[in-house]
């Protein structure tokens, strides 16, 4: 099974000129997903695909492989069937992945997993798509809702997704298929088809001036390493009780001491939980998501004796615990019990809560929930 990484880049480009070659910080653009492919380790060989030699140099700077396309195929006129069809015939591939280089932030376990889900799946295409958990409307028609039922809560209403079109893969004998039978196969044509979806700063696309300044804003929050300031909120002057909202697990978990963390590999249809705790540095403190949909998630949680969350609440979310090894002190609104291996803990929405590891070894437990469900913590001792 051979796999070949595609990264076209025209020279050509009206809403932001020569865009590929522009320093989107101290390299140009193009840079980003050349490093990020030639890193993940998953492909056979990347290629710059252009009809500009100097992306050729470009190549060579970055340890890439460069393919040179015909003029024609590099025109405002010209669709991504027609460059791809000429890649496919003049490059020997089993799977193409298309990466665009105007999407900057996307990361190496991404583009891992997409490869995996791609041979995992067995499908013939596999497109990169972004979720929007909103009502959405097409040619002035609901998608995901009716104008003749009652409202939905964003939170309860079934995504709609967009192509991110930052990944596209192909097995490349049945593109070739459709483009002979069909005459175009850039959308999987009549094979098997798959979406892959994608969040956060990997959807990131610059199509414009403004998509451009973004990148740069990004670009300089990722420099100082995500670290957001601790959200503040506005406080009535009779409210006595501060407290603040926290509703980004990732975030959540880190500042809860958390030190190896794995969003990456989330709703994997068969996992044997024994085996992934044993392959885990149990030395220190980590989590692993096994679950993240629109109704709920799962992840574990290991933590090592005196480490745990921080006391809080959850104002409109039921949540549970499953605890699968080790001991913990649980407290729920001031009153203290231990919990260990083999009980279940339910947690009521409302009551003020914290767990803390303890015994000799580490502590793990199941965390059932959902992604967005707001943390309310109350300020003062912990």
């Amino acid at each position: 099974m051979k796999i070949v990484a595609m990264i076209p880049a025209r020279l050509g480009s009206k809403r932001v000129p020569k865009k590929n070659l522009r320093m989107l910080g101290d390299k140009p653009l193009i840079a980003y997903v050349t490093e990020t492919a030639r890193d993940a380790g998953v492909f056979d060989a990347v290629y710059i695909n252009s009809e500009a030699p100097i992306f050729a140099e470009l190549a060579e700077d970055y340890g890439v492989s460069f393919y040179q396309r015909p003029d024609q195929f590099a025109t405002d006129a010209s669709n991504n069937d027609e460059f791809l069809l000429d890649f496919c015939q003049n490059v020997d591939a089993d799977i193409v992945v298309q990466i665009l280089p105007t999407s900057p932030f996307i990361s190496a376990e991404e583009i891992q997993a997409f490869v995996n889900a791609m041979q995992e799946q067995q499908v013939d295409t596999l497109v990169s798509t972004v979720e929007h958990q909103i009502a959405c409307v097409y040619q002035n028609k609901g998608v995901n809702f009716s104008p003749l039922e009652p409202h939905i809560s964003s939170q309860d209403m079934q995504p709609v997704a967009s192509y991110a079109t930052v990944l596209m893969g192909w097995q490349r004998e049945k593109f070739l298929q459709n483009m002979d039978n069909l005459g175009f196969g850039y959308h999987g044509g009549d094979g098997k088809i798959g979406y892959f979806p994608l969040k956060g700063f990997s959807a990131v696309d610059i199509d414009n001036e403004e998509d451009f300044r973004l990148a740069e804003a990004v670009l300089a929050y990722l420099a100082q390493k995500g670290e957001a300031s601790e959200p503040k909120y506005y406080q009535s002057k009779g409210n006595t009780t501060a407290h603040h909202s926290e509703a980004d697990v990732p975030s959540i978990l880190k500042i809860d001491g958390i030190e190896q963390a794995d969003f990456d590999h989330e709703n994997a249809p068969h996992v044997h939980i024994p085996d992934l705790i044993a392959a885990k540095n149990n030395t220190n403190s980590w989590c692993h998501r096994l679950v993240n949909t629109e109704s709920n998630s799962a992840t574990l949680i290991s933590q090592l004796p005196g480490q745990g969350n921080r006391k809080h609440y959850h104002p409109d979310w039921n949540e549970w615990w499953y605890i699968i090894d080790g001991e913990w002190i649980w407290e729920i609104e001031g009153k203290e019990s231990i919990v260990k291996k083999g009980d279940f803990v339910f947690m009521p929405k409302n009551k003020v809560h914290k767990i803390t590891a303890t015994g000799n070894g580490p502590a793990i437990r199941l965390a059932v929930s959902r992604a967005d469900v707001a943390h309310v913590y109350p300020e003062g001792p912990q």
